[in-house]
């Protein structure tokens, strides 16, 4: 079972957050909403969390197809409900890129894989309403 422990920190809104191996994260809200800014917001949280999934998923896809990643980068960009309490993610795109002798038409096939079938944060998402999109972009290694 996860176990997440918050104490709080700063102000009215920062927490540090503790999982059960005791890794730490700060956490906060925005100085628009009476936060400080010290720590991620909730919701890029979540991005995180996409992203991470996402991240694993591909990089085991493609050690199994014994392609050489050197380098993984991923940006995370959502769009959020306009004047709606929650404000759900509406819409988040992904760009995986890849650096390494890495063939694109495997590294597509794995982001798809990782978006569509095993990510757990991705599914979560879009049973929530929320459109996911993804490109990916190989480099090969210098």
């Amino acid at each position: 079972m996860a176990r997440i422990e918050m104490n709080r920190t700063t102000g009215d809104f920062g927490f540090e957050v503790k999982d059960e191996m005791g890794h730490i994260l700060s956490t906060d809200s925005s100085k628009e909403n009476g936060g400080s800014g010290s720590g991620f917001r909730p919701m890029q949280l979540v991005l995180c969390a996409l992203g991470s999934c996402s991240a694993i998923d591909m990089v085991s896809i493609l050690k199994k197809q014994r392609q050489e990643i050197k380098d993984l980068s991923i940006i995370i960009e959502g769009e959020r409900e306009k004047d709606k309490i929650p404000s759900l993610w509406k819409s988040i795109s992904v760009t995986f890129q890849l650096t390494g002798n890495v063939e694109k038409e495997k590294a597509d096939k794995a982001a798809s894989l990782s978006m569509e079938k095993y990510c757990s944060v991705a599914e979560t998402l879009r049973r929530g309403g929320t459109d996911i999109s993804w490109v990916v972009r190989v480099s090969p290694s210098m």
